[in-house]
C-alpha cells in the first residue's frame, strides 16, 4: 500500500489535467521592440470545456516550474482575478482580454531585462494552463526591411515595400522614403498597421518607375518617431540597361607600391539591363572575379595591367581599356657575394665582399652594411678587410635602399680560422668555495676551429693529467686551495690562461672542531700556568719563610734567618760568628748575641755582659735555635734549615731572660746550656 499511494496520485492528477492538452492559444511565436517602446501582443485562446471561463491570469516573466512546490515562480508582472469586461492595468502590463477567447496584452515602458519568456498561466475552476510568448528586446530600435521586385528595368513600374516588425496602438512611427539621400515621394503609396496572431508589423508600399541614371543610387527607407530618425535601412537599386561607358579605375593612392592594398572598380555610365556581373582581366590574380570592385590584397611588384568588363542581364559585356598599376619596390634579390676566392680564410688574408641585387623600382639606390645585425660604418657596394682579423669574423648582410623601402641580403658567414687565445679559467660556483662542496674549473677558449686538446696545471706547474675543458673537484678540500691554469691547442697552434685562484675555507663543522680543540689546549695551558705560578710562588715561600714549629715542649721555634754575610767576632762587639769545624774537632758551636740595652757596651760576649733595662714585660723569655753551620765559603757561614724534621740534625736551646737587672727564675734554675753535636 505504501508503495501503490504516491503512484496512484499521480495517475489521477494525470487524468484530471489530460483534457488541458486541448488548450488552443494563437499569437506570434516572438514580438519584437525596443528600449523605450511599447509591445502589442495580440492573443486568442480556446478553453477544451465550451461552458469553461479563465477566472484568474497570472503574467510570468522567465517562469520556471518548481518540482517541490509544483509550481510556476518566477517575477510575476501581472495577476488578475478582476471583472473581465473592462481591460485591466497592473502597472506597466495591461490585459486587453476576455475571460472567454481574448487573451491580447500590451507591456509599456519596455527595456532590455524585458526580453525572454512571457508566461500567461489561466486557470479556470477546473483546469489550467501556462502559455509562452518569447519577447525581444533590442537596445535601439531595429531597421526596417526594404523588399524589391526580382528585376528592375528601366521605365519599368515596380512596388517596393518597407516593412518593420512592430507596431503598437499609442507609440505613433511613420516610414519614409528617400532616394540618392533626398526625401522621395513616389506618385502612390500607402502605410498601414496589422497586429494579428501570426504576426505584427508596419509597413509602406510605393509604386516606383525607376530610370537608368537611378542604377546605382540608394533607396533608403526611414523609421519615424516624434520628429526624429529611429532607424533606416538602404539598397542599391539595380536597373538593367545596356552597359555603356565602361572604365577601370583605381581608387587607391598612387604611387603604388609593393604589399600595398589596392582597389579598382570597373564603373560604366549606363547599361540596360542592369549590369549583373563584372569579368577582370587576368583573372588569376582574385579567386572572386564578378565584383564591380576588385580589391587586391598585398600587390606584387611585378602585376600586369588590368582590365575589366560589364555585363548586363542579357548577358552583354562591354570591356574597358587595360590599366598599369606600375607598382614600385624595393630592390630584389640582394645577396653579398665574396669576390676572393679563397676556401679557407685565416687571420691576416685580405677579404672582399660586394652587395648584389637584380633589379629595383625606382633605380637610384644606396648601400649598408650590418655585422651580426648592426650597421656598420661601410655604405659602399663593397666591404674591404685589408688583414682580416679573429674579430672581423661574424654574420654579414647587406641592404640596399630606395625610396620605397629596403631590401636585405641573407646572412653571409665570415670564419676566420685562428690559434686558441684569450684563455682564461672560469670557477663555479666561485673562486671561494666551502670545504665539502664541489668545484667546477672550466678553461675558457677564444679559437677557430675549436680547441681539440686541453692540459691543465696547478699552482706548482705540475701536469693534473686531465684532458677535458672542465675539471671538477667533487669534495674539495683545504689542501686544494691554489692556483690553476689550462693549455688549449687547435690545429692552428696552441694557447695558455693565466693562473686563477681557488679558495677553500673551512666549513661550520671543522671551524667548530678546530675552535674546540684550541679552547681545550689554551685551557690547559692556563691550569698548568696557575699551578706553576702556585707552586712557584709556594717554594719562594718556603724558601724565605719559615713558620714557627712547637718543640717537644711547645716553647721553642725557629727564627728566620736571612742570608747575609756573618762577621767574624772581632770585626765588631756585637757580632756573632760560627766556628770552621774544619779547623778544629767536630765540636760545633755558636757565638749568641742578645738582646741590647739602651746603652750598648763594648768587650766580652758573656751573659753577664749585656746591661740596661728589659722590655716592660720583665718576665719575656728569650729563645733561639742554632743550628749545624754549612761552610758557603772560607770564613762564611750560615743557618739552614734541616732537610729533615728528625731532632738529631738540630742543636737548640731554651734560654731565659738574659740581660742586667734581675731575671726571673728559670723552672729548673737554668742559666745556660751547652750545645749539643
Amino acid at each position: 500500500m505504501h508503495l501503490l499511494g504516491p503512484c496512484l496520485l499521480l495517475l489521477l492528477e494525470h487524468l484530471a489535467f489530460s483534457d488541458s492538452n486541448l488548450w488552443n492559444f494563437k499569437h506570434p511565436a516572438t514580438l519584437y521592440a525596443w528600449e523605450g517602446a511599447c509591445v502589442w501582443i495580440p492573443c486568442t485562446y480556446k478553453i477544451p470545456k465550451t461552458d469553461a471561463q479563465v477566472d484568474r491570469l497570472v503574467v510570468f516573466h522567465n517562469h520556471e516550474y518548481d518540482k517541490t512546490t509544483k509550481c510556476y515562480v518566477g517575477t510575476v508582472l501581472y495577476n488578475s482575478t478582476v471583472d473581465w469586461k473592462s481591460p485591466s492595468q497592473q502597472g506597466r502590463v495591461q490585459f486587453l482580454g476576455d475571460s472567454k477567447s481574448n487573451c491580447t496584452l500590451s507591456i509599456q515602458s519596455l527595456s532590455v531585462n524585458d526580453s525572454g519568456r512571457l508566461g500567461l498561466r489561466m486557470m479556470t475552476k477546473d483546469d489550467k494552463w501556462m502559455e509562452t510568448v518569447n519577447l525581444s528586446i533590442s537596445k535601439s530600435p531595429f531597421p526596417p526591411r526594404i523588399q524589391l521586385p526580382p528585376e528592375l528595368q528601366e521605365s519599368h513600374t515596380v512596388t517596393v515595400t518597407c516593412l518593420l516588425n512592430f507596431t503598437c496602438f499609442g507609440y505613433d512611427i511613420e516610414l519614409r522614403w528617400a532616394l540618392k539621400g533626398l526625401p522621395f515621394t513616389p506618385a502612390s503609396s500607402t502605410i498601414s498597421s496589422s497586429p494579428t496572431t501570426q504576426t505584427v508589423s508596419t509597413k509602406s508600399q510605393i509604386d516606383f518607375k525607376p530610370e537608368w541614371t537611378h542604377h546605382g543610387k540608394n533607396l533608403t527607407c526611414q523609421v519615424w518617431h516624434s520628429a526624429e530618425v529611429l532607424s533606416e535601412e538602404t539598397v542599391q537599386l539595380n536597373v538593367k540597361h545596356p552597359p555603356k561607358g565602361v572604365t577601370t579605375v583605381i581608387e587607391s593612392p598612387t604611387p603604388i607600391r609593393e604589399g600595398d592594398s589596392v582597389t579598382l572598380r570597373c564603373r560604366y555610365n549606363s547599361s540596360n539591363p542592369t549590369v549583373t556581373r563584372y569579368e577582370w582581366s587576368p583573372q588569376h590574380l582574385w579567386n572572386e572575379p564578378s565584383h564591380e570592385v576588385m580589391k587586391i590584397q598585398n600587390v606584387a611588384w611585378d602585376t600586369p595591367p588590368i582590365s575589366c568588363s560589364a555585363c548586363n542581364h542579357n548577358q552583354w559585356c562591354s570591356p574597358a581599356s587595360p590599366i598599369n598599376l606600375d607598382v614600385q619596390y624595393a630592390p630584389k634579390e640582394v645577396k653579398v657575394l665574396q669576390i676572393s676566392s679563397l676556401s679557407e680564410i685565416h687571420a691576416g688574408n685580405q677579404v672582399r665582399l660586394q652587395c648584389h641585387f637584380s633589379k629595383s623600382h625606382p633605380e637610384e639606390v644606396h648601400f649598408f652594411w650590418k655585422k651580426n645585425g648592426s650597421l656598420l660604418e661601410a655604405k659602399g657596394r663593397e666591404l674591404n678587410f685589408d688583414s682580416v682579423s679573429p674579430e672581423d669574423a661574424g654574420n654579414y648582410s647587406c641592404l640596399v635602399k630606395n625610396s620605397i623601402g629596403q631590401s636585405a641580403s641573407e646572412a653571409w658567414r665570415l670564419q676566420v680560422l685562428y690559434a686558441p687565445r684569450r684563455l682564461w679559467v672560469s670557477i663555479t660556483p666561485g673562486d671561494r668555495v666551502m670545504e665539502g662542496r664541489k668545484a667546477a674549473l672550466t678553461c675558457e677558449s677564444d679559437a677557430n676551429p675549436p680547441i681539440s686538446q686541453y692540459t691543465w696545471f696547478d699552482w706548482n706547474n705540475q701536469d693534473l693529467q686531465h684532458s677535458g675543458q672542465t675539471l671538477s673537484l667533487d669534495p674539495v678540500k683545504v689542501e686544494h686551495s691554489g692556483s690553476y691554469w689550462c693549455k688549449g691547442v687547435n690545429q692552428l697552434g696552441e694557447g695558455e690562461s693565466p693562473p686563477s685562484t681557488l679558495t677553500i675555507y673551512y666549513s661550520p663543522e671543522t671551524i667548530g672542531r678546530r675552535t674546540t680543540m684550541g679552547i681545550g689546549i689554551c685551557l690547559a695551558i692556563l691550569i698548568l700556568v696557575i699551578w706553576g705560578v702556585k707552586l712557584q710562588q709556594n717554594w719562594k715561600r718556603t724558601r724565605s719563610q719559615q713558620g714557627p714549629q712547637e718543640n717537644s715542649n711547645g716553647r721553642s721555634f725557629f727564627v728566620r734567618n736571612k742570608k747575609v754575610r756573618r762577621t767574624l767576632l772581632s770585626e765588631g762587639p756585637h757580632s756573632l760568628g760560627c766556628y770552621n769545624p774544619m779547623m778544629e774537632d767536630g765540636t760545633n758551636y755558636a757565638t749568641l748575641r742578645f738582646p741590647e740595652t739602651d746603652t750598648p757596651r763594648t768587650g766580652g760576649t758573656g751573659p753577664s755582659e749585656t746591661q740596661g733595662s728589659l722590655p716592660d714585660n720583665e718576665d719575656t723569655v728569650t729563645y733561639s735555635v742554632v743550628q749545624k753551620c754549612h761552610v758557603l765559603s772560607q770564613g762564611d757561614y750560615e743557618n739552614v734549615a734541616p732537610n729533615l724534621p728528625e731532632d738529631d740534625g738540630i742543636h737548640y736551646s731554651e734560654l731565659v731572660h738574659f740581660g742586667t737587672g734581675e731575671r726571673p727564675r728559670a723552672p729548673e734554675d737554668v742559666d745556660y746550656v751547652t750545645l749539643k753535636h
